[in-house]
């Protein structure tokens, strides 16, 4: 079972899609080999030092979270199913209500797409919010999103630029 890395005050949540048969194996997020979360984050400003998926919970000093639309484990996430990520959005929600990060950031315009019912997302900030917290889209890190690597950091790191102009 991987459980949500959340705490109240948090800068930002990123949401992944679905733990992979890896990080259900191990029991932390983004754990297979091949997925760049850790090092992006890392190199897009997030963390100070490059974190291993078993260290996880370290991501709570840096006031970022993680957790997910779907908790089925899959080998891919075209694997979940479209109302598995309408249920999963709604309770996406009621999370962020609660902790009101100041933003969460949905790794992956598709699912964000199909989570919330929307159509022509574009990537970055969102026109909407979930109480006071900003919506951002991300693109996924997985090894299995043809983006190269400069290019997931220059989208994460245009997040945290956003959060550092405004104080948080």
């Amino acid at each position: 079972m991987i459980h949500d890395i959340l705490a109240p005050g948090l800068r930002v949540v990123f949401c992944g899609i679905n733990p992979g048969k890896s990080s259900a194996h191990t029991g932390f997020h983004f754990a297979h080999p091949g997925n760049r979360f850790w090092k992006v984050i890392h190199q897009a400003g997030f963390t100070e030092k490059l974190l291993k998926p078993e260290e996880e919970q370290q991501l709570l000093d840096t006031r970022c979270g993680i957790t997910m639309l779907v908790e089925r484990p899959t080998v891919q996430a075209s694997e979940v199913k479209l109302q598995e990520l309408r249920d999963g959005g709604r309770a996406l929600v009621h999370k962020m209500l609660d902790y009101q990060p100041g933003v969460l950031a949905i790794l992956g315009k598709q699912a964000f797409e199909q989570a919330f019912n929307q159509r022509g997302a574009k990537w970055g900030r969102q026109d909407i919010t979930i109480g006071e917290t900003e919506v951002w889209i991300l693109p996924n890190p997985s090894g299995l999103n043809r983006a190269t690597l400069e290019k997931l950091v220059e989208s994460y790191k245009e997040l945290d630029e956003s959060l550092a102009a405004r104080g948080r």
